[in-house]
């Protein structure tokens, strides 16, 4: 185990690269690669690494990118893509293939704004338009979390009772340019951690078809079995958690992570970097005598609905801080965790830092000192309103 200064970015790449040589004794690996900001230094550092049995694609586009994992992930091979923004919807026809087709690629997404009008900066608007289409979803607050989950991301993608496409957000600039001290295990390790990655429906020497025409129930029958295979992702990832502990001597995070929310009265419920500014309000609230705890959604889909409904239980005010908006409803993480909440509990919405906007440990002051005298929610509250 080696330490090593890294931005988001190129850790994503390095453990994309370290699950790339573990498969050397399989089919190998293949990635497809497109730039766009602020994902392109990933696809960048793993374009100059040494894998031995595998190719780095440079393509015209994302849909493209998408396309040669898309075939690769068909004929077996270990896969990984990276991309941002209007690239990823430019990719989302492949990336809804490729989960339709129950393909294990990874993705990693430098989120960033949709435009026009452009916008480079971090905003979750662009994972989230594939929140419904059969991708797991990680969100990640800083690099050592991300590079961890990128290696879990592939044990999860590959076990056979799981067998789809999954995403690892990192918030664009905030996290896929900062450089931090990263873990980074030794090739043996990932080795032992990562089984060779054995596809079941594989394009191989017995003939058979991908992505053909379907009936209605044989469609129907299809989405039931992914919906299912998604209901087991929570469950056999606190499986894959243990076995990273064995083998790396350190415990990934868990699909949520509560910070001081046993005992509180007023909860703070985020996904991403903001998560981890709010657990430094909730010490200097702590530190006044307010019950204050915070929940960060890591896991979002498939969205891990009771152990949240269970961090939610017994608190009297909850504060949902949206890094996104969906126009005309509000935020997503609000919209889909505010039925878990007990019955009469406020559970009102913030939209912050949309497009990039920082948000900081006054602006979270201010979301509570907002909802303290509420007695219902009311409609969603955007930060700089307060």
């Amino acid at each position: 185990m080696t330490v090593q200064l890294l931005s988001a970015n190129h850790g994503a790449a390095l453990a994309a690269t370290l699950a790339a040589r573990a498969n050397r004794k399989g089919r190998g690996f293949c990635s497809g690669v497109y730039p766009i900001t602020p994902s392109t230094e990933c696809m960048e550092y793993l374009c100059v690494q040494q894998i031995e049995k595998g190719r780095v694609i440079r393509v015209e586009s994302e849909h493209s990118a998408m396309g040669v994992c898309i075939g690769a992930a068909a004929a077996g091979a270990r896969t990984f893509t990276a991309t941002s923004s209007n690239g990823l919807a430019y990719m989302v026809e492949n990336c809804i293939a490729a989960a339709c087709l129950r393909l294990p690629v990874v993705l990693a997404v430098a989120n960033r704004t949709l435009g026009p009008p452009w916008n480079i900066w971090a905003d979750h608007g662009d994972a989230l338009t594939l929140r419904d289409h059969g991708l797991i979803q990680f969100y990640c607050a800083d690099n050592q979390e991300l590079f961890d989950t990128v290696l879990c991301a592939f044990r999860l993608a590959e076990d056979r009772r799981v067998m789809m496409p999954a995403m690892v957000c990192m918030e664009g600039f905030i996290l896929s340019h900062t450089v931090a001290q990263t873990q980074i295990p030794e090739q043996g390790q990932v080795d032992d951690f990562l089984p060779l990655t054995d596809i079941p429906h594989r394009l191989g020497n017995t003939p058979h078809t991908l992505g053909q025409i379907e009936i209605p129930h044989q469609t129907e029958e299809h989405r039931w079995q992914h919906h299912n295979a998604m209901l087991e992702v929570p469950r056999i990832y606190a499986e894959i958690q243990n076995e990273f502990e064995a083998i790396f001597g350190r415990r990934p995070a868990d699909a949520i992570h509560a910070y001081r929310a046993d005992d509180a009265e007023t909860l703070i419920v985020s996904m991403g970097t903001i998560g981890a500014t709010a657990e430094r309000v909730v010490d200097m609230l702590r530190a006044k005598g307010r019950r204050v705890g915070s929940l960060r959604v890591r896991l979002f889909r498939p969205l891990p609905a009771e152990a949240i409904r269970a961090c939610y239980a017994g608190k009297q005010q909850i504060a949902v801080i949206d890094r996104n908006i969906s126009l005309g409803l509000g935020g997503v993480l609000w919209a889909e965790t505010r039925c878990l909440a007990d019955p009469g509990a406020v559970v009102q919405n913030y939209l912050a830092g949309l497009g990039g906007g920082d948000v900081r440990p006054e602006h979270i002051v201010a979301m509570l000192s907002d909802l303290q005298p509420r007695e219902i929610a009311g409609p969603p509250v955007m930060m700089e309103a307060l």
